[in-house]
């Protein structure tokens, strides 16, 4: 069965086409620059530069590709049996793989308002796909699935219950992401009954304890701006400094979401969200990014520690994503004296990741760095759904 998964960006879509139940990929790659001048589309060797005015021009250009005699992927597009979709807020409504219609498209644009930056581009994703593969069924995966087993006791805010009724609590994101590292560490532990911490560390930012495979507590809650800090978002901040911005330095609310979504974190303490020019930076010794690179290590260590006591134990701690899985440096930082939490790694290993095929620990507790897949995540949740 192929499978195809589409995660879809307000101007650009990564894709893989998946052969199902084998988990075999046949295709990858992602267009973007999508609506400016100059878009550039890629599998593989294969490039086109050129205009891409909509998604759809996109998906036309995989299409295409997929079609070519030359590259005997696909004979028609009805091979496609099932197109996974990422969307990132599901709210209350969407806790599982869900097959997309009407009412549900209706619903992911009611959740607008909870990721105005991502859900826009996910339904774009979906009803575009529907018009080019119109025989496929569309399978919406959500990013805050994973995380509706978190119990009350952790998802609730202590706000008045009108709020709550209303839908205001801790979703947590990057739960596709969480779920996958998740599931591969329990693979590894080789026993039912875990408690892992998993760290997505990327241009956004997450920690989430796992307890026997199911979302116990993550970092960012309601929206995805709290929590670590963040390439361009702060991570936790003292409320009253949004009141403060507003009221005393008249900043309007959507100056605020501006300034703590896209002007803070990195960013802001050390001038770049690319952590391998602070990395650079840091190590020729210069103070402002020594000092951020202290600070973003200090934040997850917060939570590594809140975690292992809110659990009561700690079996394994996961790196992943872009920064977790290339940035030694960060690894090294944030286990950086945790040996009386049963932390400690080899720093050699740690240096050489991927020739120690992650297992960078040097103690009881087990530290891995696993590649995420998010996409693979999303052609396992289809092909179940549909099996």
């Amino acid at each position: 069965m192929k499978i195809l998964v589409l995660n879809s960006g307000s101007s650009s879509v990564k894709f893989q086409l998946f052969e199902m139940p084998e988990k075999k990929v046949i295709v990858k790659g992602l267009a973007e620059r999508i609506g400016e001048e100059k878009g550039r589309f890629k599998i593989g060797d294969w490039e086109v530069n050129k205009a891409l005015p909509s998604h759809k021009e996109a998906l036309e250009l995989l299409t295409d590709y997929l079609l070519n005699k030359e590259n005997q992927i696909i004979k028609n597009k009805e091979d496609i049996v099932a197109i996974g979709h990422r969307v990132v807020h599901g709210g209350k409504s969407f806790m599982q793989p869900t097959l997309v219609n009407v009412q549900v498209k209706d619903k992911i644009k009611e959740l607008f308002s909870l990721a105005p930056l991502h859900n826009p581009a996910n339904l774009i994703g979906i009803e575009t796909a529907e018009q080019i593969f119109p025989k496929a069924k569309q399978i919406a995966i959500f990013d805050t699935a994973f995380h509706h087993t978190i119990p009350e006791v952790n998802h609730k805010y202590a706000i008045p219950k009108k709020f709550y009724d209303e839908g205001i609590q801790k979703y947590g994101f990057h739960g596709i992401s969480h779920q996958y590292v998740s599931r591969e560490a329990i693979k590894k532990l080789g026993k039912d009954s875990s408690k892992i911490i998993t760290l997505h560390l990327g241009n956004g930012a997450s920690a989430t304890a796992v307890v026997d495979g199911k979302s116990f507590d993550t970092s960012m809650g309601f929206g995805p701006m709290n929590g670590l800090i963040m390439g361009t978002r702060s991570g936790d901040i003292d409320q009253s400094i949004i009141f403060y911005l507003m009221d005393k330095m008249a900043y309007s609310s959507e100056d605020v979401q501006a300034i703590l979504n896209k002007k803070s974190g990195m960013m802001a303490l050390a001038g770049s969200n690319d952590l391998r020019d602070i990395e650079q930076r840091a190590e020729q010794g210069e103070a402002t990014a020594l000092m951020a690179l202290e600070m973003y290590a200090n934040a997850i260590k917060k939570y590594v520690g809140s975690y292992v006591a809110e659990m009561g134990g700690l079996d394994a701690l996961v790196f992943t994503a872009g920064i977790g899985e290339n940035s030694d440096v960060v690894r090294r930082l944030v286990t950086k004296d945790m040996a009386f939490f049963g932390i400690s790694i080899d720093l050699e290993k740690n240096k050489q990741a991927k020739i120690y095929q992650g297992d960078i620990g040097n103690s009881k507790t087990k530290v891995w760095v696993i590649p995420t897949n998010e996409e693979l995540e999303i052609a396992v949740q289809s092909y179940e759904l549909l099996s």
